[in-house]
C-alpha cells in the first residue's frame, strides 16, 4: 500500500540527488531507507530510480509517484495546518482585564476588526479593579492584561503596543489654560480628578508628582471619561489623562490641555500575555489587530520603542 512516508521519501530523494543525504532528510538510516524503497518496488512490481547515478534517475513509475507526491503532500500539510488551528480554537476564550478606563475607546474597534479574523473565540472582558488582574494572569485566571504598568512576574510576557503622552485637562478659563507645561509643584493647590484606581497606577502620581514630592490638596474621583471632562470645564479641578482620550474634548474647545512637565510625561501601553500563549495564532492575531487598530483610530501616540518584555 503505497503511504505518505514513501510520498516524503520520494520528494527528498529528488531534492537531494541521493539516498546518503535523502536518509538525512526524513530521519532514517541510509540502510532503513533502502529498505523502505525496496519493499516499496515489491509491491509496485517496477524499480523507482535507476541506481548508481548522480543526481537521481527516476524511473516513469518514479516519476508518476512524484508527480503524486507534488499533489498531494501540500494538501495534506494545509489541512494538518487547519485542523491544528481549528483544534486550538475550539472553545478558545479570550478573558482579558483592563487596567486603563479610557482604553475602550480603541479596545472596542479592536475586538470589532478581531472577530473578522478569529469569530469563533469567544472574548470574555473585567474591569481593572476586580481583582489584581496580572496576579490573575499568573495564576491563568486570565489570558490578557492591558497594562501601562508592567512588573516583573514569572512567565509573563509584555508585548508594547504604542506610546502615549499624559496631558493635564483644564478649564478654558482656568490659570493654566494657554500654558505649554506646568511643574509638580504647581498642582499642590489644585484638585485633581483621577479614575477609582490606586495612585500607583496613574502615570500623573507616579510619573510626576510622587518624585516631585508633591501631593494635590484634594483628590477627587469619577469612574467615566465624560464625567471627569464635565468636572474640569465646570472648574472644579484638573484631571491627567492620555492624549488621545482627550482629542474629541479638546476639538470641541471643551477643556484645555497642559504636558506635565517641559519634556512631557510618557508612557507605553501593553498587552501582558503568559509566555506559553505567544505561539497561539488566534493570540497573534489578537496582538497584531490591537496594534494595527490602536494607530488606526487615536490620535497622537506613538510607535513603542520598547522591545517586549519577558521576566
Amino acid at each position: 500500500m503505497l503511504e505518505l512516508r514513501h510520498l516524503r521519501t520520494l520528494i527528498a530523494l529528488r531534492d537531494s540527488g541521493s539516498l546518503v543525504e535523502a536518509a538525512e532528510r526524513v530521519h532514517l538510516t541510509q540502510s532503513a531507507l533502502s529498505h523502505q524503497l525496496k519493499e516499496l518496488e515489491n509491491r509496485l512490481g517496477d524499480a523507482l530510480f535507476v541506481r548508481k547515478t548522480r543526481p537521481v534517475q527516476f524511473t516513469p513509475c518514479g516519476q508518476r509517484l512524484l508527480a503524486l507526491a507534488e499533489q498531494v503532500l501540500p494538501q495534506v500539510r494545509i489541512a494538518e495546518r487547519d485542523v491544528a488551528r481549528l483544534a486550538a480554537r475550539r472553545d478558545a476564550r479570550l478573558h482579558m482585564a483592563i487596567e486603563c478606563h479610557s482604553c475602550f475607546q480603541w479596545l472596542m474597534p479592536t475586538i470589532d476588526a478581531f472577530r473578522h479574523v478569529a469569530a469563533d473565540v469567544e472574548i470574555d472582558i473585567l474591569g481593572g479593579n476586580v481583582f489584581e488582574p496580572l496576579n490573575g494572569l499568573v495564576r491563568e485566571q486570565l489570558d490578557l492584561v492591558i497594562t501601562a504598568d508592567p512588573q516583573a512576574l514569572p512567565g509573563i510576557h509584555y508585548q508594547p503596543l504604542f506610546r502615549y503622552q499624559s496631558l493635564l485637562a483644564v478649564a478654558p478659563d482656568h490659570p493654566f489654560a494657554g500654558r505649554e507645561w506646568i511643574e509638580p509643584e504647581e498642582l499642590r493647590d489644585q484638585t485633581l480628578i483621577i479614575y477609582p484606581v490606586e495612585h500607583t497606577r496613574l502615570d500623573v502620581f507616579t510619573r510626576f508628582l510622587t518624585p516631585a514630592g508633591v501631593y494635590p490638596q484634594e483628590v477627587r474621583s469619577a469612574e467615566l471619561t465624560m464625567m471627569m471632562m464635565q468636572l474640569v470645564a465646570s472648574g472644579r479641578g484638573v484631571c491627567a489623562l492620555p492624549n488621545w482620550a482627550l482629542t474629541e474634548y479638546l476639538e470641541r474647545d471643551y477643556v484645555n490641555a497642559v504636558r506635565l512637565g517641559e519634556q512631557g510625561v510618557w508612557g507605553t501601553l501593553y498587552a501582558a500575555i503568559r509566555g506559553e500563549q505567544r505561539e497561539l495564532g488566534w493570540m497573534q492575531a489578537f496582538l497584531d489587530t490591537a496594534k494595527r487598530t490602536s494607530f488606526e483610530v487615536l490620535d497622537g501616540i506613538e510607535p513603542p520603542e520598547d522591545q517586549p518584555l519577558a521576566s
